[in-house]
């Protein structure tokens, strides 16, 4: 081949808001070593039509195809790729990724594979490439060094409304066994201050948000503060960027805790693996974590109420019960997330986990993504019915609708286990599923479940605060009658010409035209976390057209009844 070549890399992603991160590392590569050779990037999802997106792949000009293989895409790469070698059988297919080896075994055709890192492939791959002379198999030295792989028009074309992922590390620290980077041994860390010039560089484009892909972010302390800190003195030139990290709970410390407590609310976000509070699971999965500590340092984190937390459980570990697994969601529920995922067991080839899963009764799909179907302590049916409960927990629990509903379970020390399992038999036999899932229909949902409660009418009220908090202005019907129009009449006349921290003379008149008003009991009110010291039953909240605090709720400010 003439070094004219014209090289597509294809990213097939899991939604229109994903980049693959790896094909900008093979773009980096590729033009490291072939440096007159013509790079295309193409991004589709695996829900795009497939015809088109094949007719946009199969150009006649292209010299080789590269593609990045993971679980979530493999069947539609798949299909693709047999199609793809149909129409172009003598362009060369390379693959890479972690099921990259997987797919090429379902295949009828050799495509060539790249295992491991694209930064350790020996120099002679490029040259095999440049001359059209690809073996099957290339193996990559392990530790490798890397950098920031994009580039500036990036930002303005393929990442253009996408999540920009960015890694400071690689490898992690543990050796979970259904984990693939427990495959690989130790972490190779950026430095830091190329880590900082790369990440200046890309929070000159103000991303919505940047994505670090590191295992355990916070696995070194000093160093994960350092870019913390580095990543807030930015905010003031990209405000509008948000940053996510996957951290270890059990790695905090009081430095890290104190510089957290002043972050504007929204600008970070921690993914917290908690997996099963069971400890025969934890080490049966070679889990390791302090479960008292990673608590408590959880609360903590909830408390400061400025960063958003989302909470992993996997559902099908060795040892999990029903029982068992119901208990580590009563747990994780009780810490406060904003977030709480319920994933099913991915049997991944080549990890610890598969070569015990006889020893463990586990069974698998045999395709990607090779979730659980049922253990020794889970039966297949059951392991259904908590999958339904989980459906049940992402409709009502993970949204931004109902957190004051949520502090009353908490308050009642509600068995959540109990409480989803109800409530997703009781959607279930109403079709629930598959209705849209508003805010309208979700509140009616939950005003008619709960009428078996002893509290009903409390209940009422806490989910009338929570319609009004995020942002509903008349409530529907399970929710009415409601007297907004008396308790603005009430305060009209009530209140004085100007109130301090609400409204001067000049602005009476608007704060008036403008907030919506309702009276509320003061258990509500303190539920929704309102600190109120009054001997009176009831006051009034006035809700704002600002929104405001981690979850964009609705301002509200509480006046007291006279």
């Amino acid at each position: 081949m003439t070094e004219s070549m014209i090289i597509q890399l294809i990213a097939v992603n899991c939604r229109y808001s994903h980049s693959c991160l790896a094909l900008f590392y093979v773009r980096q590569q590729l033009e490291r070593h072939l440096p007159k050779a013509q790079t295309r990037f193409r991004q589709f999802t695996i829900n795009d039509p497939y015809y088109p997106t094949l007719l946009r792949i199969s150009t006649p000009e292209t010299t080789a195809f590269f593609f990045s293989v993971y679980i979530w895409n493999h069947a539609y790469l798949h299909r693709l790729l047999t199609d793809l070698h149909q129409l172009r059988p003598q362009t060369p297919i390379v693959l890479g990724g972690p099921q990259a080896l997987v797919l090429r075994e379902a295949l009828n055709f050799q495509p060539t594979v790249v295992d491991g890192e694209i930064e350790g492939v020996k120099a002679s791959f490029y040259t095999d490439l440049r001359e059209g002379r690809l073996q099957i198999d290339y193996q990559c030295t392990p530790g490798s060094s890397f950098r920031s792989p994009y580039k500036r028009d990036d930002f303005c074309r393929q990442l253009k409304n996408r999540n920009i992922y960015y890694e400071s590390s690689r490898g992690c620290p543990f050796s979970c066994s259904y984990c693939l980077s427990s495959v690989g041994r130790g972490v190779v860390n950026r430095d830091l201050q190329e880590t900082r010039k790369e990440l200046t560089a890309i929070l000159r484009h103000q991303p919505q948000i940047i994505r670090f892909v590191d295992r355990t972010f916070n696995a070194d302390g000093g160093r994960a503060l350092a870019i913390w800190r580095f990543l807030s003195a930015s905010h003031a030139e990209s405000p509008a960027t948000s940053f996510h990290f996957e951290i270890a709970p059990g790695l905090f410390n009081e430095e890290m805790f104190e510089f957290l407590e002043g972050l504007p609310a929204g600008l970070f976000q921690f993914e917290i693996g908690i997996q099963s509070t069971n400890n025969e699971t934890l080490k049966a999965v070679n889990r390791v974590m302090d479960l008292k500590k990673a608590s408590t340092n959880i609360r903590r984190l909830t408390a400061m109420a400025n960063i958003h937390l989302h909470i992993d459980l996997i559902l099908g570990l060795p040892y999990d019960t029903r029982q068992t697994f119901g208990r580590s969601l009563n747990d994780v529920f009780a810490l406060g997330p904003h977030y709480i995922q319920m994933g099913l067991l991915k049997v991944l080839p080549g990890t610890t986990i598969h070569r015990r899963r006889r020893q463990f009764g586990l069974m698998a799909a045999a395709l990607p993504p090779y979730e659980i179907l049922a253990t020794k302590w889970l039966e297949d049916k059951e392991l259904g019915r908590l999958l339904s409960l989980g459906e049940c927990l992402e409709a009502f629990h993970n949204n931004r609708f109902f957190t004051t509903f949520f502090n009353y379970l908490r308050q009642i020390d509600e068995d959540i286990l109990f409480f989803f399992s109800e409530l997703s038999d009781f959607c279930q036999k109403r079709g629930f599923f598959q209705l849209a899932n508003t805010q309208a229909l979700l509140t009616e949902t939950l005003v008619e479940f709960t009428a078996r409660y002893p509290g009903t009418a409390l209940i009422r009220e806490v989910l009338l605060y929570d319609w009004l908090h995020a942002g509903g202005r008349r409530p529907p019907p399970c929710l009415q009658p409601v007297d907004m129009k008396g308790a603005r009449d009430y305060l009209w006349h009530h209140l004085p010409d100007e109130v301090e921290g609400l409204f001067t003379q000049r602005q009476r008149h608007a704060f008036f035209k403008k907030a919506i008003f309702q009276r509320f009991s003061v258990e509500t009110l303190k539920l929704a976390g309102h600190n109120i010291k009054s001997s009176q039953p009831e006051a009034y909240a006035a809700f704002l057209p600002v929104t405001t605090g981690l979850l964009k709720h609705q301002e509200t400010r509480v006046i007291l009844k006279e």
